[in-house]
């Protein structure tokens, strides 16, 4: 086996580690690949502010020309309140992942993939996915503290902090969302 062939490997062995952390593997549509917006919701949204019951926020912009059904999908969520309560159920020294109503990690709706070219850089935003990448959660975030490229291509990068990042450093499990705010 030569070095490539190890390498390959074990990017791929991460990937499906991070993909199976990620959120459940029921089948779905296929995944697609997104470069304008399809709703007035995703056109509108430019901007996700995240309040914590704790204290603090964070804020970051919402790229509806790349995930305009993600980013939709995460306004009109964060529109009507569905955040309001959930809590933050994984953190790592990499990420922090909160949005699932059962705050066990498993909880939210499975719907079709959406890919774009963002690179996941240190802040940016993500949509949890399944083991299968043609389907992602339809509610858990999150936003990576380190540059994170394995993820690159690999989930719907749908944001990038712009604020907050030492509140987002400070984030501990069952940490609750007061509200989220969309501009």
């Amino acid at each position: 086996m030569t070095v490539m062939d190890r390498r390959q490997l074990l990017v791929a062995a991460a990937a499906s580690a991070v993909a199976a952390a990620c959120g459940s593997s029921a089948a779905s549509p296929s995944p697609s690949r997104s470069t304008t917006p399809t709703t007035t919701a995703a056109a509108t949204a430019s901007k996700a502010t995240v309040e914590l019951a704790k204290g603090g926020s964070f804020a970051f912009t919402l790229r509806p020309d790349k995930a305009p059904q993600t980013v939709a999908r995460f306004a009109q969520k964060a529109r009507s309140g569905f955040y309001q309560g959930l809590t933050f159920h994984r953190v790592e020294n990499w990420v922090v992942q909160g949005g699932d109503p059962t705050g066990s990690g498993s909880g939210g709706n499975q719907v079709a993939s959406e890919y774009n070219d963002l690179p996941f850089l240190a802040g940016a935003v993500g949509i949890a996915r399944a083991s299968n990448p043609a389907q992602m959660n339809d509610s858990q975030f999150f936003i990576v503290k380190i540059d994170s490229h394995h993820l690159d291509g690999m989930y719907a990068n749908f944001g990038l902090l712009t604020a907050g990042m030492d509140v987002v450093q400070g984030i501990k499990i069952g940490d609750k969302i007061k509200a989220i705010t969309i501009e």
